[in-house]
């Protein structure tokens, strides 16, 4: 047995394996080879394969909510803004099984409250640059949808985005233009 292998270790190999292969990719023995450990390993630090994917999505919400506390750190709203969708693009397409999986009853209370955190934050970011609540809340709703069809996209058409770091920079600078203009008239 691996004497160094601890909890965090077998959270962070099944987020691998969950990010990799969805919800079935979480199984004991494959993981316990992966880390070059045995299954009592596992049941020493765990209970279940429940436990264990509970402490992989615990390990997924809190790098994901790292990217808003990065973003707190900004003191100007359209800054932080452009922060987090260059953040987006430039990031990992590893929410896409979690999202396939939202129907599963541990992945999904954690899908929908990064969801709705990442919702609120944006619709409050829009109220800081001046727009009324409803269409603050439209914009962010439209923000996280376009960040879920980007990562969608990234994941599974990658040849149909921008590539190169200027054809990258630009889009996301028009992706945030769009988002931030002036409100249509109707």
């Amino acid at each position: 047995m691996n004497a160094r292998l601890s909890p965090a270790s077998w959270a962070a190999a099944a987020l691998d394996a969950l990010i990799e292969g969805g919800v079935p990719a979480v199984a004991v023995e494959p993981l316990a080879v992966r880390l070059g450990a045995t299954k009592g390993s596992f049941y020493w630090h765990f209970s279940n394969r429940d436990a264990l994917l509970a402490a992989a999505l615990e390990l997924w919400e809190s790098r994901y909510n790292a990217s808003i506390e990065a973003a707190d750190r900004i003191p100007d709203p359209a800054r932080r803004l452009a922060f987090l969708f260059a953040d987006v693009m430039s990031g990992s397409t590893d929410e896409v099984n979690l999202l396939a999986a939202a129907d599963h009853p541990l992945v999904g209370p954690v899908v929908r409250r990064v969801a709705a955190r990442r919702t609120d934050y944006l619709i409050d970011l829009f109220r800081q640059l001046g727009y009324t609540l409803g269409e603050a809340r439209r914009r962010g709703l439209l923000a996280h949808q376009v960040y879920i069809g980007y990562i969608e996209m990234a994941r599974r058409l990658p040849e149909l985005l921008p590539s190169g770091l200027a054809s990258e920079r630009h889009y996301v600078e028009t992706v945030h233009a769009m988002l931030t203009g002036p409100v249509a008239v109707d």
